[in-house]
């Protein structure tokens, strides 16, 4: 499921997964993600995420 939102083989995703698992970002079995260290996610994302965020902060600032 992971690999069809994202738009990529669902190799890549598993890759991607081992990897985040070594670094102990995340627990990675069968489907079943966990996320250990949000800022270990955060560290290893591209700058694109905190655009994301920044932009999402601001849409819910103007609807409060």
């Amino acid at each position: 499921m992971l690999a069809n939102m994202l738009g990529v083989r669902r190799s890549a995703v598993t890759i991607a997964a081992g990897y985040l698992q070594q670094q102990g970002i995340i627990s990675y079995n069968r489907g079943q993600i966990k996320l250990l260290s949000r800022a270990g996610l955060e560290q290893s994302s591209c700058q694109c995420y905190f655009t994301v965020v920044n932009n999402y902060q601001k849409t819910l600032a103007i609807y409060k």
